[in-house]
C-alpha cells in the first residue's frame, strides 16, 4: 500500500511538472508570437513611410515649377525627408517618430502653398499627387494605430504575472509606442 502511495505521489509530481512545462512552453510561444507581430507590423509603417519618401520628391518638384520663389519651404521639405530616411535606420522609435513629425510638419507648409498658387491647386499632376500623399497619411495612421496595438497587447504580456517570468528568462523587453507628436496630431489633409 505503501508502494502505491509513492507511486501515486511521484505520478502527481510528474503530471504538475509537465502541467508547468506545458504552461511555460505555451507562454514562451505566445510571446514569441506577439513579439512577431510587433515587428511585422513595424515593419508596415516603413513601407509606408518609404511609399511617403518616395512622392516627396514628385510633389517638390511639381510645386517648384509654380512657386520657384518658396525656395526655403521646398529645402526645407528635402531636408526633412532626407532626416527621416536617415533616422530610418537608427534604432528607436522615439527618434523615428521626431524625425517623422519634422517632415509632416514640413510637408503641411508645402501643401498649405497651394492655397496662395491658385494654378498649382489646378494642376492635374499636383492634385494626384497631394491625394496620393493623403492616401499615404491615411495609411500610416492606421499602420501606427495596428502597431501600437500589437505593442500594447506584447508589452501587457511581458508585464503580467506569471509570464513576466517567461519573459525574464526568454530575454523579452517592453516596446516602445510610435507616438505622434505634437506636430502629428493633425494629418496632411487635403484643403479643398
Amino acid at each position: 500500500m505503501e508502494t502505491v502511495s509513492i507511486i501515486g505521489a511521484t505520478g502527481l509530481f510528474c503530471l504538475a511538472a509537465v502541467l508547468v512545462i506545458g504552461w511555460a512552453l505555451n507562454a514562451y510561444n505566445r510571446l514569441v508570437r506577439q513579439r512577431n507581430q510587433v515587428q511585422a507590423s513595424w515593419a508596415q509603417i516603413d513601407v509606408q513611410l518609404k511609399r511617403r519618401y518616395d512622392l516627396v520628391p514628385n510633389l517638390v518638384e511639381t510645386v517648384k515649377g509654380y512657386a520657384a520663389h518658396e525656395r526655403g519651404t521646398l529645402e526645407a521639405v528635402l531636408a526633412a525627408r532626407s532626416g527621416a530616411m536617415a533616422a530610418a535606420v537608427t534604432p528607436g522609435v522615439a527618434v523615428r517618430a521626431g524625425a517623422e513629425e519634422v517632415l509632416t510638419r514640413t510637408l503641411g507648409r508645402l501643401l498649405a502653398l497651394a492655397e496662395a498658387y491658385p494654378n498649382l491647386k489646378a494642376n492635374q499632376n499636383f492634385a494626384a499627387l497631394h491625394s496620393e500623399l493623403t492616401r499615404t497619411e491615411d495609411k500610416i495612421a492606421y499602420a501606427r494605430q495596428f502597431y501600437n496595438s500589437a505593442v500594447q497587447t506584447y508589452n501587457t504580456s511581458v508585464q503580467s504575472v506569471p509570464i513576466n517570468v517567461i519573459a525574464g528568462l526568454g530575454g523579452f523587453r517592453s516596446t516602445d509606442y510610435f507616438e505622434a507628436l505634437d506636430g502629428e496630431r493633425a494629418a496632411v489633409r487635403v484643403r479643398s
